[in-house]
């Protein structure tokens, strides 16, 4: 069973940094992608960061190039560096695993690929 875990939210001032963790356990293979979605206040939700395993090829959306970066060190594990925060970064932060279609990472935008969610964990910007 495949499960997703987020950690490192929090509130923090504007212009301050933090670091999203997702723990990912039971995947069957070395071959997924992952992303980070979020969801605002009265927003909708929208992708931030997408990675594909094992080449390690990223995207993001236009509205935090530059201030975040994902990465991912190992098979379990996939983090999003979060610089310069602002106050519309004020969100619940999800990671979400698309496994063995490649589809998830070649349309990162759309959440349609990604089958498998972890609880989400909030993160607060003030300004």
């Amino acid at each position: 069973e495949v499960q997703l875990v987020e950690s490192g939210g929090g509130l923090v001032q504007a212009g301050g940094s933090l670091r999203l963790s997702c723990a990912a356990s039971g995947l069957p293979f070395d071959d997924y992608g992952i992303a980070w979605f979020r969801q605002g206040p009265g927003k909708e939700r929208e992708a931030v960061a997408c990675i594909r395993r094992p080449d390690g090829s990223t995207k993001y959306r236009d509205s935090v190039k530059g201030r975040f970066t994902i990465s991912s060190d190992n098979e379990n594990m996939v983090d999003l560096q979060m610089n310069n925060l602002k106050p519309e970064d004020t969100a619940v932060y999800y990671c979400a695993a698309d496994i063995g279609s490649g589809l998830g990472f070649v349309y990162c935008s759309s959440s349609d690929f990604y089958h498998y969610w972890g609880q989400g964990t909030q993160v607060t910007v003030s300004s």
